[in-house]
């Protein structure tokens, strides 16, 4: 049997605790619970309990229960990795821009031909309305 141990006390602050009443309320059941056996969590909460910890697996548990959770594969936001990478493409880095960012060559020069394609376009109906003036 497998025993777990948790601060009590992990929200101090002068002696007073902060956390809210609904998650104390949480934690004095968990805690009481999991002073026993560890497998009486749930699996998804008994495997975060183990790599994280019991007072992540509460807080997930507060902020997620009855949802279905997805995390993407990549961490970093696509949009955001997307710009940075046409920052930094200087003509001759699209392999070391591929490593560095876990994306494939392929993938990179779309994305600096997608923002070329736009950049052409801004600069066409700039010249149009120009032209109409």
């Amino acid at each position: 049997m497998k025993t777990i141990d948790i601060s009590k006390d992990k929200f101090p602050v002068n002696g007073i605790c902060t956390a809210p009443n609904t998650m104390l309320k949480c934690v004095s059941e968990v805690v009481n619970m999991s002073q026993y056996d560890i497998n009486l969590f749930h699996k998804v909460y008994r495997e975060i309990s183990e790599e994280l910890g019991v007072e992540a697996a509460l807080t997930l548990h507060q902020m997620f229960k009855g949802t279905q959770v997805n995390f993407p594969v990549r961490f970093l936001d696509s949009k955001c990795v997307k710009k940075m990478i046409i920052q930094e493409y200087n003509g001759r880095n699209i392999k070391a821009l591929a490593k560095k960012y876990d994306y494939s060559e392929k993938s990179v020069r779309r994305m600096i031909r997608e923002s070329t394609e736009k950049e052409h376009e801004k600069i066409n109906q700039k010249r149009k309305k120009d032209k109409n003036e």
